[in-house]
């Protein structure tokens, strides 16, 4: 009996202090993710009112040909009767996350791109600069880490901040 409640004492010990270091362990810097070789800085973190308010935003202005959760139009990588190409999704299952942030903006405010025969109407001077950053914001906060990541990679090495 002696022995067991030793026992059970040294088990608790045992479990206070690894709990202890767990806790009170240094905090570790980030890991710095690299892609192709290449370093990127961390990914920046989401600013929470730029999200809310470009989850308005995208509502109001994009949801229509986008779908409300991102979602694009069904079977949207096959061209439509007068060769356009219907809305892709803003989520990680379409290419918005392969793109960087200037031309992202640049599709937002200007319109799709004539040479792809895109449909979408040009929002620049429908939205500040703010507001269509709102929404990438709020589309960014649906990706997966990896996706961030890689969306990051690219618009620090194209220069596309």
């Amino acid at each position: 009996m002696r022995g067991a409640r030793f026992s059970l004492a040294a088990a608790s010990l045992l479990l206070l202090a690894a709990a202890g270091l767990l806790l009170f362990r240094p905090k570790s810097a980030p890991q710095r993710v690299v892609i192709n070789d290449t370093p990127v800085p961390p990914v920046p973190s989401l600013d929470a009112e730029q999200v809310a308010r470009g989850a308005e935003l995208y509502a109001e202005n994009c949801a229509a040909c986008h779908g409300a959760n991102m979602q694009g139009a069904p079977d949207w990588k096959r061209r439509l009767p007068d060769d356009s190409l219907p809305p892709p999704p803003h989520d990680d299952s379409g290419h918005t996350w392969h793109h960087p942030d200037r031309l992202l903006l640049e599709i937002i405010t200007a319109g799709g791109d004539p040479d792809f025969n895109s449909k979408m109407p040009a929002f620049g001077a429908k939205l500040t600069a703010r507001e269509m950053g709102s929404i990438l914001e709020f589309i960014k906060n649906s990706w997966d880490r990896e996706s961030r990541e890689f969306q990051w990679w690219i618009t620090v090495t194209s220069g596309g901040e």
